[in-house]
């Protein structure tokens, strides 16, 4: 039994950060502390000004932890981490918690590579953006691709150079085909500096070289090549066009604007890099309610930069914000160089701050019901179904489960995932059916139940072992609620599943009506009609849809796959090692019908016998 007065007594007198439990060990605040003792002890006291927030949050609180480290910085990093980890229900959130596209050059390796990406790593490599618009990143890796012909495979060069065939891309004009040997590695390295420069902003040089070949093939009638130096240059002005903001000096940095009313806290971010505006995102943050401005911003700064890749020399805010101090400290450690906070008063980075903030109130005006209609849709329609289904609003997550096949063959099922009514698509799952026989949904539906609970169980005792139970595995967060495409027979197959296996989990059957189309659900054996809750009947029909989708969509890829392996099985002598050998090297089926009699005889694991069979059986 956890004594809250015993435990606070015990509280060191360090800097650390605590964890806030609610009565099913639930993490429903996490904060940090340069005292632990002392701001701990606080939420507890009855003299305590707390707001109504913070009063609501302490009559839930059960049991807390707390971990101790050697200085108010690690502090600062660790509760960054955790609220990201847990978001827990207490804290002040990003409502948007996902990451931007960056594009990331290799430089680390010897022929460097130009990567779209959304996960970062401390690798030595280089990333330039955010971009707001993934879009508008790939669009420019295609452009440099076409310009520089900068390779894009994960071979490993060049100890692997000749060893592989050239890609499509060497083909198709857009590789120079270092893997070949074709292009030496210093004059790849003055490609991949020329790309370096692109990307910093430097347009001039790129742009006088392509009018210059545009005129020279122009001159020389190639005009399908000055047509195209004319598409590229075009496509370089789009970006330049939208990179207009110019500044006296060419620092990095990001601009805060903010804009609240009684409801909504909407920010706003001017990405300036190199002294050119590079994008703009604006993020919405909630349970802001009876919070200063500046507390909201300080927040804000430490969730925002704690899952950058990128943090820029300037950060220019419209006031100042709590633990400044600190916090510059630990952005300057995050980025190797000094980073500043600053609030200006007047001159270039005010008016930039000015715009910003204006920006910032227009989306809030223009977008403010759009917000909250969409917080209807999603949090607010799970809501609303959990209280229809009288469940306890303390698990948010809901999985889905559909079944997909073709007269028995090639069986699967499909898990999605919605977490406070949006889609987390990271966490979808597909499952092959290993043990079922023909068409049966139901063993079919137990099967795939049985196999996610069963191996989040385990990871769960792993984590536990290892003493990370706070950790999350792929299979071990577990729904409040499971939904299943079907009616009664469905829910009562997968109920039992779960029964036999020690799980206790509300299921719930998506029903259709004669048309295919949602028409409620199944709970304790009880239709609930939700055509008068359109929120929920909407959100429902969303999830079925999908989980349906993800199905049909994983059904028909493994079908595909299997007719296109099909053809091989039928060429006398070819078995699975030498289909595989075949696939490898030449890629597709397509691939192999278009080779050479000399091609195939020159793959790897294909004797001479076998490639006339595959020769000679496509002609």
């Amino acid at each position: 039994m956890f004594d809250i007065k015993e435990e606070l007594s015990k509280l060191p007198i360090k800097p650390g950060v605590y964890l806030m439990k609610d009565a099913r060990e639930n993490i429903i605040y996490v904060g940090k502390a340069i005292v632990l003792k002392n701001r701990v002890r606080q939420y507890f006291q009855a003299s305590a000004n707390h707001t109504s927030k913070i009063k609501k949050m302490v009559s839930q609180i059960q049991s807390f932890e707390y971990i101790v480290t050697d200085s108010e910085m690690e502090a600062l990093i660790l509760e960054c981490n955790l609220i990201k980890k847990h978001r827990p229900r207490y804290n002040t959130l990003l409502k948007d918690d996902k990451t931007f596209p960056y594009i990331k050059v290799t430089v680390q390796e010897e022929f460097p590579r130009v990567i779209y990406t959304r996960t970062v790593e401390r690798d030595k490599a280089k990333y330039f953006g955010p971009y707001t618009n993934a879009l508008a990143a790939k669009d420019i890796i295609e452009l440099l691709r076409k310009i520089w012909k900068i390779r894009s495979c994960s071979r490993k060069l060049p100890e692997n150079i000749g060893k592989e065939r050239p890609c499509l891309y060497y083909h198709i004009g857009q590789c120079n085909a270092p893997c070949q040997g074709y292009i030496g590695a210093k004059e790849y390295k003055a490609n991949i500096d020329e790309v370096i420069g692109f990307l910093s902003g430097n347009f001039s040089q790129i742009t006088a070289l392509l009018k210059e070949k545009m005129e020279a093939a122009s001159e020389n009638l190639e005009f399908e090549k000055a047509a195209e130096y004319r598409d590229q240059l075009k496509s370089i002005n789009v970006i330049a066009e939208k990179q207009k903001i110019e500044k006296a000096n060419n620092k990095d940095q990001d601009i805060v604007g903010c804009a609240r009313d009684e409801k909504s806290f909407l920010i706003q971010v001017f990405f300036i890099r190199n002294g050119k505006m590079v994008g703009r995102e604006q993020i919405s943050i909630k349970n802001t309610e009876e919070m200063e401005q500046k507390e909201v911003l300080g927040i804000f700064i430490k969730q925002f930069y704690s899952g950058s890749p990128y943090v820029p020399k300037e950060i220019i805010l419209q006031e100042q914000i709590e633990e400044a101090g600190i916090i510059e400290e630990w952005l300057s450690d995050r980025k190797g160089q000094k980073v500043s906070l600053l609030v200006p008063q007047k001159g270039d980075k005010s008016k930039l701050l000015h715009l910003a903030q204006k920006n910032a109130e227009i989306s809030l005006k223009q977008f403010g019901d759009t917000f909250r209609k969409k917080q209807l849709k999603t949090k607010g329609a799970i809501t609303h179904l959990y209280q229809l289904l009288n469940l306890e609003q303390d698990n948010f997550r809901v999985e889905a489960y559909d079944i997909s096949n073709t007269q028995g063959l090639e069986s699967v099922g499909a898990m999605v995932v919605f977490e406070e009514g949006e889609p987390k698509k990271r966490e979808y799952r597909k499952f092959r059916i290993k043990t079922v026989t023909g068409t049966d949904d139901y063993a079919s539906m137990q099967e795939v139940v049985t196999r996610r609970f069963q191996r989040g169980l385990e990871e769960q005792k792993q984590l536990l072992i290892k003493g990370l139970d706070k950790e999350y595995g792929k299979f071990s967060k577990f729904p409040g609620l499971l939904l299943v495409d079907g009616g009664k027979g469905h829910v009562s197959a997968v109920t039992e599943a779960l029964e036999l296996i020690g799980m206790e989990i509300p299921v719930c059957g998506m029903v259709k009506d004669d048309t295919h189309h949602t028409r409620g659900l199944i709970y304790n054996n009880l239709e609930i009609d939700l055509s008068k809750h359109q929120n929920v009947f909407n959100l429902v029909t969303r999830i079925q849809d999908e989980v349906h989708r993800f199905a049909i969509e994983y059904h028909r890829n493994l079908r595909g796959k299997a007719q296109l392996e099909s053809v091989l099985d039928q060429i006398k002598g070819i078995g699975p090692k030498s289909r595989k050998a075949l696939l490898l090297d030449l890629g597709s089926v397509e691939a192999i019908k278009e080779a050479t009699l000399e091609e195939l005889q020159k793959v790897k694991g294909i004797n001479i016998k076998q490639a006339e069979a595959v020769y000679y059986f496509f002609r």
